[in-house]
């Protein structure tokens, strides 16, 4: 199963903003089984928004995850350019609304802002793509969205790492469902990852099975990751590896 991540603000183009969340949902991703194909960032920007979703879409993933620019302000563009990108109007959410509602009313009532009227800004969030199923956003105010268009489950989620979070292992991974993926861990005994190309290269033609090799620097071990559908399948090819000389000792990360 494939899957591509999208994340989107200019805070993260400019570098004030290290992008934390692909990495985060692509880990989650792996665990679930799908394999993530590519990462795209782009700006706040419709036109690049929508670009960057059709070109993913001609992909064919399974799933995309795309995370960034729900918020009330002007550049808070992402629903609008979904809309766009699939042909589709933005439609006024009345259950999200209801909800953006009482949760600047609760702000208020703490004592963290001090207007709990809607306004522009807030009504802004409770727009989504037309046909798209609102997600619970437990942790903030903008609501997720999915959207399932030709084959291609989309999900649209906010970019505070806190709100994506949530989202995504409250609403998101329950829809992906459980899979059978394997990923063993081990730090490899070699001092130079050119001598260990050759082995691995070799494992991955016997084996069902991906590695992915993290040098350390030289004179230190290497990381290595099998992925695998099953453990069974991983576990051939680490003793593949230890047959051919590379001791492999379990990796906690």
């Amino acid at each position: 199963m494939l899957a591509e991540v999208m994340t989107v603000g200019d805070e993260l183009l400019t570098g004030n903003t290290v992008d934390s969340n692909s990495a985060f949902i692509a880990k989650r991703l792996s665990e679930r089984g799908y394999w993530v194909r590519r990462i795209t960032t782009v700006g706040d920007d419709v036109g690049e928004i929508k670009k960057a979703i059709n070109e993913i879409l001609e992909r064919k993933p399974d799933v995309l995850v795309i995370s960034g620019g729900l918020g009330p302000t002007h550049d808070d563009v992402t629903m609008l350019a979904v809309a766009e990108a699939l042909g589709r109007r933005l439609v006024l959410c009345e259950e999200c609304l209801e909800k953006i509602k009482a949760f600047y009313e609760r702000l208020y009532r703490e004592g963290y802002i001090d207007d709990p009227a809607l306004n522009e800004g807030r009504v802004k969030m409770a727009y989504l793509p037309e046909g798209a199923e609102p997600l619970e956003n437990s942790e903030g105010a903008a609501p997720g969205a999915y959207i399932e268009h030709n084959g291609v489950k989309i999900f649209v989620l906010p970019g505070m790492p806190r709100e994506m979070k949530a989202i995504l292992e409250n609403e998101v991974l329950p829809r992906l469902g459980e899979r059978k993926f394997v990923q063993l861990k081990f730090l490899a005994g070699i001092t130079d990852e050119s001598k260990l190309a050759p082995l691995l290269k070799e494992a991955l033609e016997r084996f069902n099975v991906r590695i992915h090799s993290s040098p350390k620097g030289f004179g230190k071990y290497i990381g290595l990751i099998i992925f695998a559908g099953s453990e069974e399948e991983a576990e051939k090819a680490a003793r593949f590896l230890e047959e051919r000389g590379i001791p492999l000792e379990r990796w906690k990360l």
